[in-house]
C-alpha cells in the first residue's frame, strides 16, 4: 500500500505545531545560526594542525590512516553505550567491527570516538544508585560532546538503547547538529515469562503470599538474555521515538539482536550515514531533521503507543537542545486527538515482540500518516518524507530491502488501525490545581478509577509506603502523597516499589491514588498516579503543604489536582522540610550535588543544562 504525502493534516495538530514554532522562534534561530557557523568551517579535519591530525589517526589501520591523511573519505564517529552487564547494551559489542567493515565498503572510515555510561533502572530500582539515574542523561550528553570534540568527524552513529541513554546521546549529538547523525538500535530480547504472570507474582510477593525465591525465578524468566527488556517502558519508547523522528533506518527498532537482519541493518546504517556527509551529494545534518514537526511527530508516536511518561521530561530536554520549546499543554492537547493504537505491557499483556509481529512501527506510522496525525513532509535519514517509515526491512537473495508494512494488523488485541482504536485519545493528561501541574497516564487505568477523592497519607520516602502496606496500615481509601522526590531533592528516582502495593489495594476494592513530584515512568499502570508535580517540593511547590487527612481530589477526566482545604487555612500553612541528609552521600551521590542544585523543574525537562 502506497502512503500519500498529501494526507490532510489534522487542524489541531497543525495549530499545536504552529504554536510551538512561534514560541521557539528566537531559540530555534539561535541554534540554527550556531549550526550554520559550524558547517561553514568545512570538513572537521581541515581545521586541525598536522600534530592534531597525527594524534587522531595514530592508532588507525594503515588503510584508514592513509584515507584520513588524504581527507577524501568521510570519517564516521561511533559513540556507544556498550557494556556487557546490561542485556540491552551487550549486543553493541559486535557493532563497531560491522560498522568499520561496512564503512570501508562505502568509501569511509569509522572510528570508535567514545563510550558513554549506561546505567539500568531495573538494577538500581529502589536502591540509592537510582538517585543518579535521571542525571546520567546529562552526563551521557556531555560524554557524547567529549567524544565528538576532537573535530575529527564528518558524521555520527549513536549506539544506545535504554532509558537515559538515547535522550542523552540525542542531546549531545544536537550540540554537533551540523553533522549527519543516525541512531543504531540493539533490539529486544526474545519473549520470556508472560507479563500477566510476572505482574501476578510481583503482587503476590508484595502481599507476602510467595517468597523471594519465587519472585527471583519469575524475574529471571522475564529478563533472560541479550536485548532490551520486552515491556513497553522508556527503553522501547526511545526506539519508537527514533523511528518516528526519522533517525533510524526504517523498521529497525524491534529487530532482535544477533540475527542476520539485525547485522544487515547495522551495516546499512554505516553505509547510509557515509552518504549523508558534507563530502558527498546528500548532505543532511541532524539539525535539519530535528525541527518542530519532528518533535510533534515524536509526541504523537508516544501518545499513540501509550509510551513512557518519562518522555514528558526527556522530550522537553531533547527539543530544547535543538532550540525548540515544548510543554505539557502541548502533550495534553495532542492527547485529545491522537488515538491509542497499541496495547503493550503495562497498557496490555503483550510485549514489543508481539507488537512488532502484529505490524509494528511500519503499520503504526502508516495509520497515523493516513489519519493526518503525523507531519509527512519531514526530513529523515532516508531523505525527504516520513513515508519511508511505513515500510519494514527484510533480507532477500539480493540483500537488505524494504517492503510496505502489512495492510492489516496481525493481532487487533495488540495493534489496531486508526479507524478502530483502543481509545479515541492518547491517555496522557495534564492535571492542574492548587497542588501545581502534573501529568497522568490513563491508558491502563480503568474508567472507574480515573477520579479519586480520598484523604491524604503523606510520606517522604517510597519505602515508608511499602512498610505501611506490609504492616496493614493502608487497608483503606487514601491518596498516597509522596513528597520531596523531585530532581533537586534527590535526583527524582522512579518509585516502582509502590506499584505492587497500590495495585493490590486497588484490586481489593479500595479507592487509592498516588500524587508525587517523583517519577513512575513506563511502569505506571492501573493505579491513577499524578506524577512529576511541578514545582517540586524543594522548589517551594505547594505539595509540601499537604498534611495527613487533607481531602485530595484527582480527576483525570477534567484535569484537576487539588487539596480541598479552606483557602485561608491553606495560605496560612508553613512547610517543614524533612531530613534529606541520607540522599546527599554514598553510591556516588556526593558527586552530583551540583546537578541537584541547578536542576530545572520537571516540565522544563529536569535538566542541569542552561540550553
Amino acid at each position: 500500500m502506497t502512503v500519500s504525502m498529501n494526507a490532510t493534516l489534522h487542524t489541531r495538530l497543525a495549530d499545536v505545531t504552529a504554536r510551538i514554532a512561534a514560541r521557539s522562534k528566537p531559540t530555534r534561530r539561535a541554534y540554527l545560526e550556531r549550526m550554520h557557523a559550524a558547517r561553514a568551517q568545512g570538513p572537521s579535519r581541515a581545521q586541525l594542525a598536522c600534530t592534531n591530525l597525527a594524534h587522531g589517526f595514530a592508532a588507525a589501520d594503515a588503510g584508514d590512516k592513509q584515507q584520513l591523511k588524504s581527507g577524501r573519505w568521510p570519517n564516521i564517529a561511533i559513540v556507544s553505550a556498550y557494556n556487557d552487564m546490561l542485556s540491552a547494551h551487550r549486543p553493541l559489542e559486535r557493532y563497531p567491527q560491522l560498522i568499520k567493515l561496512a564503512a570501508r565498503e562505502a568509501g569511509a572510515v569509522a572510528q570508535f570516538a567514545g563510550g558513554v555510561p549506561a546505567m539500568c533502572d531495573g538494577v538500581t530500582q529502589g536502591q540509592p544508585g537510582m538517585e543518579l539515574s535521571l542525571f546520567s542523561r546529562d552526563v551521557i550528553a556531555m560524554s557524547t560532546a567529549i567524544a565528538l570534540s576532537h573535530n575529527m568527524f564528518d558524521a555520527t552513529l549513536c549506539l544506545g538503547v535504554c532509558d537515559k541513554i538515547v535522550p542523552g546521546l540525542f542531546i549531545g549529538a544536537l550540540s554537533f547538529g551540523h553533522l549527519p547523525t543516525l541512531f543504531v538500535p540493539g533490539g529486544p530480547m526474545t519473549s520470556g515469562l508472560p507479563n500477566k504472570e510476572k505482574a501476578k507474582i510481583r503482587q503476590l510477593y508484595a502481599e507476602g503470599k510467595v517468597g523471594r525465591d519465587a519472585l527471583l525465578e519469575s524475574e529471571a524468566q522475564s529478563y533472560h538474555s541479550e536485548g532490551t527488556c520486552t515491556f513497553y517502558g522508556t527503553a522501547n519508547s526511545n526506539q519508537m521515538l527514533m523511528e518516528v523522528m526519522g533517525l533510524h533506518l526504517p523498521g529497525s527498532a524491534f529487530i532482535p539482536p544477533n540475527t542476520p537482519l539485525r547485522d544487515a541493518l547495522t551495516s546499512a546504517a554505516a553505509k547510509r550515514v557515509a552518504q549523508m556527509t558534507a563530502l558527498g551529494n546528500e548532505y543532511l545534518p541532524m539539525a535539519e531533521i530535528i525541527d518542530e514537526r519532528a518533535i510533534v511527530n515524536a509526541i504523537v508516536g508516544l501518545l499513540a503507543t501509550g509510551g513512557s511518561t518519562n518522555h514528558t521530561l526527556h522530550l522537553v530536554a531533547m527539543a530544547k537542545a535543538a532550540g525548540i520549546l515544548i510543554n505539557w499543554d502541548d502533550f495534553s492537547e495532542l492527547s485529545e486527538i491522537v488515538p491509542l493504537l497499541a496495547r503493550v505491557y503495562p497498557n496490555g499483556s503483550a510485549d514489543v515482540n508481539h507488537f512488532h509481529a502484529a505490524g509494528g512501527m511500519g503499520f503504526l506510522i502508516r495509520e497515523l500518516l493516513q489519519a493526518g496525525l503525523l507531519h509527512a513532509d519531514v526530513n529523515t535519514v532516508m531523505g525527504k518524507g516520513l513515508h519511508h517509515y511505513a515500510q519494514e526491512p527484510f533480507l532477500s537473495d539480493n540483500g537488505l530491502i524494504w517492503r510496505n508494512a502489512p495492510d492489516s494488523t496481525g493481532d487487533n488485541s495488540v495493534l489496531r488501525p486508526a479507524s478502530n482504536p483502543f481509545s479515541s485519545d492518547g491517555g496522557l493528561k495534564l492535571l492542574q490545581g492548587n497542588l501545581g501541574r502534573a501529568v497522568i497516564k490513563t491508558s491502563a487505568v480503568q474508567p472507574e478509577h480515573r477520579v479519586v477523592t480520598a484523604p491524604a497519607l503523606v510520606f517522604d520516602d517510597q519505602l515508608d509506603v511499602v512498610r505501611a502496606f506490609k504492616e496493614g496500615r493502608l487497608a483503606r481509601d487514601f491518596v498516597a502523597v509522596v513528597r520531596y522526590q523531585g530532581p533537586r531533592a534527590n535526583g527524582m528516582p522512579e518509585l516502582h516499589q509502590l506499584t505492587p502495593a497500590l495495585t493490590s489495594l486497588q484490586s481489593n476494592g479500595f479507592h487509592v491514588a498516588l500524587v508525587t513530584d517523583g517519577r513512575m515512568s513506563g511502569a505506571s499502570g492501573t493505579v491513577p498516579a499524578a506524577i512529576h508535580v511541578t514545582p517540586e517540593c524543594l522548589n517551594n511547590g505547594p505539595l509540601r503543604l499537604v498534611r495527613d487527612g487533607d481531602l485530595i481530589h484527582l480527576d483525570s477526566n477534567r484535569g484537576i489536582l487539588e487539596a480541598r482545604v479552606p483557602h485561608e487555612e491553606w495560605n496560612a500553612r508553613q512547610a517543614t522540610t524533612p531530613d534529606m541528609s541520607h540522599n546527599v552521600c554514598g553510591m556516588g551521590r556526593e558527586l552530583f550535588s551540583s546537578f541537584r542544585g541547578v536542576a530545572s523543574d520537571a516540565e522544563a525537562g529536569a535538566s542541569s543544562f542552561s540550553i
